[in-house]
């Protein structure tokens, strides 16, 4: 199996894309919150690359089960029913929904991979779900980070270092990675220890808690809060299989950060 990481949209282009196994990571917010609204029982979400494709898709659907969700520069947009905290995607606000869902970073992150094979959503608080999907899948992994704006972003480069670091410590899974990988592995190694901190002081982190929005960042840093993957199918995010979520809201795991093979 190979891994490559890619640190932002810009590196990447939509074909390349095509039929291959991609995790999408934007820490802040847009992963965590759409592994929340799933598991809070949405019927799925549509991420899509603009405002006004937002406005569009939601425009030919109907009924009240269809809301639109995110934000742009991290504030609710305007005419939106819900922003990008995860708290607000509650069992009682989403269930059964079908949630059109647009953000700065995370939902062109995802819509940019939409011609995957496997298109995967992962944060730290489903880390341990997503390495387990991919050694089921048992092939090259394309780890895409969303980061800010075509912009470098550490909390998304820490969280792809963690969820290559976990593949490569299966010593039943052979790896080899390239140099972007090796770099993001590097990174959690050096912030492991503290993943809170990181990112309340990341660009992105200090900016959400100057707008209100600490406890957010808390709930992104929680490692296994959640048991479930979101993957993309004919353009709409589902759980394809739901387990049952831990009970206890943070579930460490244990991360040996002494040496990676292959150094």
């Amino acid at each position: 199996m190979k891994i490559e990481v890619f640190y932002s949209l810009s590196q990447i282009d939509d074909l390349f894309l095509r039929d291959k196994n991609v995790v999408v990571i934007d820490v802040l917010r847009a992963s965590t919150t759409v592994i929340a609204a799933l598991n809070s029982g949405a019927r799925e979400i549509i991420p899509v690359n603009t405002i006004e494709s937002a406005v569009k898709v939601s425009g030919n659907l109907f009924g009240d089960v269809v809301i639109r969700g995110g934000e742009r520069n991290a504030k609710m947009i305007e005419g939106f029913n819900l922003g990008n905290s995860p708290f607000e995607y509650t069992p009682e606000t989403v269930k059964g929904k079908s949630i059109i869902f647009y953000t700065t970073n995370g939902a062109p992150a995802m819509w940019k991979a939409r011609y995957a094979k496997n298109l995967l959503i992962a944060g730290f608080v489903n880390i341990t779900a997503v390495v387990n999907k991919i050694k089921e899948i048992k092939e090259d992994v394309y780890i895409l980070c969303a980061g800010k704006q075509t912009q470098f972003c550490i909390e998304d480069a820490v969280c792809a270092g963690m969820l290559t670091k976990l593949l490569i410590d299966d010593e039943e899974t052979e790896i080899e990675f390239n140099d972007s990988a090796v770099a993001a592995v590097a990174l959690f190694k050096n912030y492991s220890k503290n993943l809170l901190k990181m990112t309340r002081t990341c660009d992105h982190g200090k900016y959400l808690i100057e707008i209100g929005f600490e406890k957010d960042i808390e709930f992104c840093t929680t490692i296994d809060t959640f048991n479930v993957v979101p993957e993309l199918s004919a353009n709409v995010l589902k759980l394809k299989k739901k387990v049952e979520t831990p009970s206890a809201p943070h579930v460490p795991i244990s991360i040996d950060t002494a040496g990676v093979k292959g150094e």
